[in-house]
């Protein structure tokens, strides 16, 4: 019985771990990166394999990159699906190249601002015996 119930804390410190890891900002951060860069490498590929693809195919003698291939024996190797997988790579590198720069110009931009000192809030007494100076020297 010592064993399940020591089994039970030990699971329950992990999950307690584990709500404090997920729960970190960095990680949140890190997994909506991951969700909209699956479903931009989706955007990407149909503009690869739906229009890119087709208009060079057509620019060079109606050629389909998807058909293109060679049979060694048995095995078919097809070299035009890997032609437009490298053109995905290339277009999906340039568009994170472009996001890094932009980024990298924007925290530029932020670290040459001037930073605004704040004037410090001067309290109502404060402000009373600042008159009250100024009165006493511009009566002696």
């Amino acid at each position: 019985m010592s064993v399940l119930k020591s089994g039970i804390e030990g699971a329950g410190k992990q999950i307690g771990a584990f709500k404090k890891f997920i729960s970190r900002g960095n990680v949140v951060d890190m997994a909506v990166g991951v969700i909209i860069g699956g479903a931009f490498g989706k955007i990407v590929t149909s503009l690869v394999n739906d229009i890119i693809m087709p208009l060079v195919g057509l620019a060079l003698g109606k050629l389909n990159f998807a058909d293109l291939s060679v049979t060694i024996g048995e095995s078919v190797i097809k070299y035009g699906s890997f032609i437009q997988a490298v053109v995905d790579f290339f277009i999906v590198a340039i568009c994170i190249f472009c996001v890094i720069k932009m980024f990298e110009s924007f925290k530029k931009k932020e670290a040459e601002k001037p930073a605004e000192e704040a004037a410090p809030i001067k309290s109502d007494e404060a402000l009373l015996l600042e008159e009250i100076r100024d009165l006493l020297k511009n009566k002696n």
